[in-house]
């Protein structure tokens, strides 16, 4: 085994800085649909659309650096082993099958989750992000509608923006199950933290020549 450098600096900071805000967003956000009574409606809505800012900010300066740094491949879906993973998720890990794919810090992602990851950045978090556009620039104090976009109501804007919010849950809590998968239950929460993985030097040759 030998330690490579998996996950860079901006990496680590984008995945924790993303993880807080989808938290925090996700706290006051069910304060302003009456679930919880933490801050109080009016700050949760403050407190909201100011992380909504800070969100759209992390998330134009991580697609950049997505594409300055070529990390856009590594969402690039593939049909290879994908059947193995599933099973291996379904049935193969609860029997300590090996791993179907190996993980090179060019190839980060197995072929499922390319597939999940790539769905949130070009589906669900875009819907989030124009419905949440919307929340925030309906001017309910002032109109009954958007006039200049032609909505009448939240109605349909809230349906989506709640169903997107719902799936991002999801998506975490599976996401806190599967970082317990690795070599061991805390090393890839430990390479998530300090950027370092342990993984076999035949892997690193491998990946680094394809």
């Amino acid at each position: 085994m030998k330690k490579q450098l998996v996950y860079s600096r901006f990496n680590r900071f984008w995945h924790w800085m993303q993880s807080a805000l989808i938290f925090f967003l996700a706290l006051t956000g069910f304060e302003i649909h009456g679930a919880l009574n933490f801050f109080g409606f009016a700050q949760a809505v403050t407190y909201h659309n100011i992380a909504a800012s800070m969100f759209l900010v992390l998330i134009t300066l991580a697609i950049f650096w997505h594409f300055t740094t070529g990390e856009w491949k590594q969402y690039l879906p593939t049909r290879q082993h994908l059947r193995s993973q599933i099973e291996y998720y379904l049935t193969g890990i609860f029997r300590n099958a090996p791993h179907p794919t190996r993980k090179t810090a060019l190839t980060k992602l197995n072929p499922l989750q390319r597939l999940v990851y790539l769905a949130l950045k070009i589906l669900v978090i875009p819907v989030m992000v124009i419905s949440g556009l919307l929340y925030i620039y309906y001017r309910y104090p002032q109109s009954s509608g958007i006039q200049s976009l032609n909505i009448d109501g939240l109605q349909t804007i809230a349906i989506l923006h709640t169903a997107g919010a719902f799936f991002l849950i999801s998506f975490i809590i599976a996401h806190l199950y599967l970082i317990t998968t690795g070599q061991s239950a805390t090393s890839n929460l430990k390479a998530m933290i300090t950027g370092y993985e342990e993984l076999e030097e035949s892997k690193l040759y491998k990946g680094n020549r394809e």
